[in-house]
């Protein structure tokens, strides 16, 4: 789908009109690469750890994300510390680290999708693309990667970057943005409306229990198939290595045994809480937006509740 519509964009098969449309399935599929890459690194498709590297690069390179990067950021440190508040690469500061330094103030108050400030939806557009290259750039200080590691995966990714550079050379600059920038967005949209949504509301925990500190989104089912049940999160948190094809039979399993803890809610539910609450912790349970002053009680099993109270 992605070679088929850039060279419709580049040699110019479709109408001017039609660009955007092409640019929108171009975007969904890199998105859907992306969440194959996560589930092939896992080792829910492929075993060999070669070949989980192959097909991994392969699925990250349209979001320019280096497969050695993603399987310490992702696979060894979001997993093993998800929702333990500063330690978690993916979750939102503490109030402390908010107050000590200036440049994570600043992306709260500005760019952090709540307080009901609508410039937050930028964290939705830009939001992976920038979170990967700050994990990039931090990546001894945040992931604990060693000097030759992080070599490495500054390489890949300009390995990456210079092949998407090639591609602007070859078609131009009008059909790179409809067949490369445009889709970069869209991809962004739906990825991060995914990452934001599982953990951004639960309760923050050092004991990595996921019935805690995840929770799973429902979408119809054609984003389902193209997000590899990506939304199922829970269950993914439980078993990580497990087919996400198997992911309806786990949440069956969950809602039997745990039926008080277990949760979730439709993406465009928890979206729209996201875009009301506060994105600071300032414990474990209390969510808080420093700028205006108001608290909302984080998503504890058994709640359904917004804020607790505000300013």
């Amino acid at each position: 789908m992605i070679v088929l519509a850039t060279v419709a964009i580049a040699l110019r098969w479709v109408p001017g009109p039609a660009l955007p449309v092409l640019s929108l399935v171009i975007g969904l599929a890199f998105a859907g690469m992306l969440f194959v890459g996560h589930e092939v690194m896992h080792g829910g498709m492929l075993r060999g750890r070669r070949a989980r590297l192959l097909v991994g690069g392969v699925c990250f390179a349209p979001l320019i994300v280096s497969p050695h990067l993603w399987t310490v950021w992702h696979n060894r440190v979001h997993h093993a510390n998800a929702n333990r508040i500063d330690v978690d690469p993916d979750m939102y500061p503490s109030l402390a680290r908010y107050r000590n330094h200036r440049a994570v103030r600043f992306a709260i108050d500005h760019f952090a999708l709540g307080g009901r400030r609508w410039r937050g939806l930028l964290s939705l557009v830009l939001g992976f693309t920038v979170q990967s290259a700050e994990i990039l750039c931090t990546a001894r200080a945040c992931l604990q990667m060693s000097a030759r590691a992080h070599r490495r995966v500054i390489l890949e990714t300009l390995v990456l970057c210079a092949w998407w550079l090639a591609l602007a050379g070859v078609v131009g600059a009008t059909a790179f943005a409809f067949a490369f920038l445009l889709p970069l967005l869209v991809a962004n949209v739906i990825v991060m409306s995914f990452i934001l949504t599982n953990h951004s509301l639960s309760p923050a925990t050092d004991d990595n229990d996921p019935l805690l500190g995840a929770l799973s989104v429902t979408t119809p089912r054609w984003l389902e198939w193209v997000t590899l049940q990506f939304g199922y999160h829970v269950e993914h948190h439980l078993f990580p290595t497990v087919s996400a094809r198997h992911a309806r039979a786990i949440r069956a399993e969950l809602q039997a045994l745990w039926p008080e803890r277990y949760q979730s809610m439709p993406l465009a539910a928890a979206l729209a809480r996201m875009f009301e609450t506060g994105r600071v912790y300032r414990d474990a349970t209390t969510l808080v937006d420093p700028s205006t002053g108001g608290e909302w009680l984080a998503l504890l099993p058994g709640t359904d509740e917004l804020p607790t109270s505000r300013a």
